[in-house]
């Protein structure tokens, strides 16, 4: 089956506003920054966002949430973002942070038809107590907070019981893919990545070389094509547009 669309903009066309997507990348490697593009030009907005981070202010998921298209954001990680802390700390951004490895395990339970797991991360704090701020109103008041989670020991050891997350749509960037949505990704951005595709019920791709099928070496794939709905081809010009999240240099 072919399963790939002519342009970012047809394969998230029907993706609805209040959706909820699972977005791979880890920092500002391999998030799917063409896909995102569409979506912001597509006007699709009320949407929650799981993901490893948030993008940075001015790349990213960090386009989304500048333009108020983000109304909650499930992270391990928000730390480069100054307009995120400001719409988290004026009541305007949900936001559900998330131990970096139990988030994804969620993720990756979530995809695999897992609908909860036990894990020790947690145990004996506020993850597992509740009461850790989701929202905030304009005066800096706690409105949404969260729940208290059901925990358990286990060899005399408190472990903690987390859900699952399944996204209405995911949308991850892959390094080489096959039109048959069979994904390799390199580096770093092989860490959310296969774990944004995996939980997503409709799952899209912007690949940075697309080839025939039977081109990738089936020991090398990372995402089997049976988690991908569309893919996306990326021009020359987009798939070399990779922003550095923080530049650092030495003295001279």
């Amino acid at each position: 089956m072919d399963k790939v669309v002519a342009s970012a903009a047809e394969a998230v066309s029907d993706i609805p506003d209040g959706a909820r997507l699972s977005v791979g990348g880890f920092g500002l490697c391999g998030i799917p920054s063409v896909l995102i593009e569409a979506l912001l030009e597509a006007g699709t907005t009320d949407l929650e966002a799981v993901s490893n981070n948030c993008g940075v202010d001015d790349w990213g998921l960090g386009r989304l949430l500048a333009e108020n298209r983000l109304r909650r954001m499930v992270a391990s990680y928000v730390g480069e973002n100054k307009e995120f802390a400001r719409q988290y700390l004026h009541g305007e951004l949900e936001v559900e942070l998330t131990p970096q490895g139990t988030l994804a395990e969620r993720m990756r339970a979530g995809g695999s038809g897992i609908a909860a797991f036990f894990t020790a991360t947690g145990g004996g704090t506020q993850v597992a107590e509740g009461g850790l701020p989701w929202r905030y109103d304009t005066e800096g008041n706690v409105t949404v907070a969260s729940p208290p989670k059901e925990t358990r020991d286990f060899g005399g050891r408190e472990y903690v019981l987390e859900e699952a997350i399944v996204a209405d749509f995911g949308l991850v960037r892959a390094w080489k893919g096959d039109r048959h949505g069979n994904l390799v990704y390199r580096d770093s951005a092989r860490n959310f990545n296969p774990l944004a595709a995996m939980c997503g019920k409709l799952t899209i791709a912007e690949v940075e070389h697309l080839v025939e099928p039977g081109e990738i070496d089936p020991n090398d794939v990372h995402t089997p094509g049976v988690f991908v709905q569309r893919v996306v081809a990326l021009t020359r010009e987009q798939a070399a547009d990779k922003r550095i999240e923080k530049r650092t240099v030495r003295p001279r």
